[in-house]
């Protein structure tokens, strides 16, 4: 009915339009039709000044219905106009003159229903006059009002006569339609998918209400596979629920084995760290005990020869037989002996001291204050034994006035553990190596020693594990793999700094080793 509506409506609107458009079309050319053959039949009677035969001429326009008043006016010698000649409609109020008008009025003017035109009079190609005519549209309003009616009253029969036959085929159309929807609002809230849609005499409704059945039997068909495999799920359910206790008791009893292992591991790990260690500490205790035998022997020798010379100058004295030139002699070679037996005592001394030292930092984890070229210095001389017989050289490169607090036990084992590995991995095969070390002060806050060495560098297959325990290239020789692993958990725990490692085989190692300290000034 909308739809039908608004096309009636539309069509009757262009229609209607269509049909005034023309009427007022020839309503203009009409009245201009008028307005020159007024302009013509005037022309001999205003030449002649004959303005009673004129009166009487235009009195023709009484047949045409659209003119209600005509002048025609004359143009005098001065250049003024005149009223000429005239003509009202019966019924029609005359109208004034419109000699102000003329150039307004040379085209055509509609205004409150009333056209009004002005034409020249024209004798042997001259303008003698004026022609007025004014004319009503009344015609076309009429016109327009029954083309209006006529057009409402067409739709409303059109409308009336859609609206039955709408009412006639409304209802063997949704009376399926509404069997339909109440079937599915049953479906959706009883959740009953047994119900079937019934069979129409329309195609298009008979297609949809199959398409719906066979939906309904799928559904049921589903849910029916869907009750039987939630049944065999909860029987399922029954036994793996047991079977999963017993899955899960097994793995907690294997998990606490595997912790108790890891415990056992990481105890005999440690373990094995304190026996690196001690065996460390005991190498560098026996190399500074044969150290510290040899001065020692020496000032045994010179104090036995002391001994001695002293016991033949006591008989010779008590046999009253002793010389001048024998004690001069004595007292020479007294000074020398006292000398020898100071010297190597001062030099057992100071070997003592610096392991003394080495041994408390070794032990000690607390930070103190000290010149780290001394430190460096104590660290070289208790591995002297073991260096003293080989002609391998350490180069150190650092400020001697550098003076930090730190923790010297991790410095220690780190640099030792360092060059025992350089020594007896490094330059296993080489008569003379090369080890540098050089410290530098990073902002204040951070010391970074660079260690290298020109040694057979470490094998490429074991460069990404070599701070992992028990990574050794002297596996059956007396290596336990515990070395480096040491030194990566003092540098990262002990020091609280970082190390890396820059390698190739044959080319020998660099290691860097940054961790913050307080600098001293």
């Amino acid at each position: 009915m909308g739809v039908t509506s608004l096309a009636l409506l539309v069509t009757s609107v262009i229609f209607t339009y269509s049909i005034l458009q023309n009427d007022e079309k020839q309503l203009k050319e009409e009245a201009a039709t008028l307005a020159e053959m007024l302009s013509r039949i005037s022309a001999e009677q205003v030449h002649k000044e004959d303005g009673v035969t004129l009166n009487n001429m235009i009195q023709i326009l009484e047949a045409a219905h659209l003119v209600t008043n005509a002048h025609v006016y004359k143009i005098e010698e001065n250049g003024e106009l005149s009223f000429f000649a005239s003509y009202n409609r019966t019924g029609r109020a005359p109208v004034s003159a419109m000699f102000t008008r003329v150039d307004e009025l040379k085209q055509p003017i509609l205004k409150n229903g009333i056209w009004e035109i002005i034409n020249p009079v024209i004798w042997n190609s001259e303008t003698i006059g004026y022609t007025y005519l004014r004319a009503t549209t009344q015609s076309l309003e009429n016109s327009t009002f029954e083309i209006s009616l006529g057009s409402a009253i067409v739709v409303l029969i059109v409308l009336l006569l859609s609206f039955v036959l709408t009412l006639r085929l409304q209802r063997p159309l949704t009376e399926p339609i509404h069997n339909l929807i109440n079937l599915v609002h049953i479906v959706a809230q009883k959740k009953d998918y047994s119900q079937r849609a019934e069979k129409t005499s329309i195609r298009e409704l008979d297609v949809l209400a199959r398409a719906f059945n066979t939906m309904l039997e799928r559904i049921q068909a589903h849910n029916q596979k869907q009750k039987d495999a939630e049944t065999e799920y909860r029987n399922l359910a029954a036994t793996l629920e047991e079977t999963v206790n017993q899955r899960t008791l097994a793995l907690k009893e294997a998990n606490q084995e595997l912790i108790q292992t890891l415990e056992k591991l990481h105890q005999f790990q440690r373990q094995m760290v304190e026996n690196e260690k001690m065996a460390s500490l005991g190498d560098m205790v026996a190399g500074v005990a044969h150290e510290v035998n040899t001065p020692i022997g020496l000032g045994v020798t010179a104090s036995t020869m002391m001994l001695d010379r002293l016991q033949n100058i006591k008989d010779d004295f008590e046999n009253k037989v002793l010389k001048a030139s024998s004690l001069e002699k004595f007292i020479v070679e007294g000074e020398e002996n006292l000398n020898i037996i100071y010297r190597n005592l001062n030099r057992a001394a100071e070997l003592i001291s610096s392991f003394k030292q080495v041994a408390v930092d070794q032990s000690s984890e607390s930070a103190r204050k000290f010149k780290f070229i001394k430190l460096l210095d104590e660290v070289l001389l208790s591995l002297r034994p073991r260096l003293r017989s080989l002609a391998h050289k350490i180069d150190i490169d650092c400020d001697p006035t550098l003076c930090i607090e730190s923790k010297a036990g991790p410095i220690n084992q780190v640099l030792i553990n360092l060059i025992m590995n350089s020594v007896i991995h490094g330059f296993e095969n080489k008569e003379e190596g090369h080890i540098r070390i050089a410290v530098r002060l990073i902002e204040d806050s951070q010391l970074q020693i660079m260690y290298s060495d020109d040694g057979v560098g470490i094998p490429e297959h074991i460069q990404t594990r070599i701070f992992d325990p028990f990574v050794t290239t002297k596996r059956g020789q007396g290596g336990s793999g515990l070395g480096m692993h040491l030194v990566y958990n003092l540098v990262t725990q002990a020091l609280n700094g970082s190390i890396t490692l820059d390698t190739k085989e044959g080319k020998g190692v660099n290691f860097t080793i940054t961790f913050p300290i307080e600098v001293l000034h």
